[in-house]
């Protein structure tokens, strides 16, 4: 898969911080259940890798790795079975390096400059962060008129009530974000609880894209 077919399989992607041995298949499971398949698991934790290899191994579960700072780490995601690489930033070695592997990559961008050394990377697809510090759904919409190739994916400061907004960019392929599973709920093991907010997170970008369409 590419990074922009990706991305299209889920209107929302959870970005997981795994902070201890929590039962990682079972969140994965949840969330393919619940419509949203495609999962962040950033290397902030020093779980994540083997969180990353158990996930994986989940029937429609498509899981990469995000914080991913440099080559050293986007190896070691590839081992573990990343199917795709998220970093905060444009380091254009990592997204070579990436190209090399046949492995997805999303970069982060945060400005003009920064979007314009993605295009010219090749790379048409990136992460908006920080998007809601940036200036949210008109930040995302904004870059849309000098860089009608560009698709974004936002993160960062983003809760259900957002995706309305969000959406009604024509650039805008999915946001991601850490709502969907809150740590607390996590550690806790309430599933049922993460499937509630994750099934919320669907029917509100449905109804958002609903909403783009009859807008013409």
């Amino acid at each position: 898969m590419t990074i922009d077919e990706i991305m299209r399989a889920a209107p929302v992607i959870p970005v997981l911080v795994l902070e201890g041995d929590e039962e990682w298949a079972k969140l994965a499971e949840t969330f393919v259940g619940s419509g949203l398949p495609v999962l962040e698991v950033t290397l902030r934790t020093h779980g994540a890798l083997d969180a990353i290899r158990r996930m994986s191994e989940v029937p429609g579960a498509i899981v990469g790795a995000g914080t991913v700072l440099n080559q050293r780490q986007l190896g070691e995601a590839v081992d573990a079975g990343a199917r795709f690489i998220v970093s905060p930033g444009l380091d254009v070695a990592v997204v070579r390096r990436c190209r090399a592997l046949g492995v997805p990559v999303l970069p982060g961008v945060a400005t003009p400059t920064e979007a314009m050394a993605a295009l010219a990377e090749g790379v048409d697809v990136v992460k908006l962060f920080p998007a809601g510090p940036l200036g949210g759904p008109s930040m995302a919409a904004a870059l849309a008129g000098p860089f009608p190739r560009l698709r974004v994916v936002p993160t960062g400061g983003i809760g259900v009530d957002d995706l309305p907004a969000y959406f009604a960019a024509p650039n805008v392929l999915a946001v991601g974000g850490t709502w969907v599973a809150p740590s607390a709920l996590v550690r806790e093991g309430r599933f049922d609880e993460i499937a509630v907010l994750a099934a919320a997170a669907v029917e509100a970008v449905v109804a958002a894209r609903r909403a783009r369409r009859a807008a013409g």
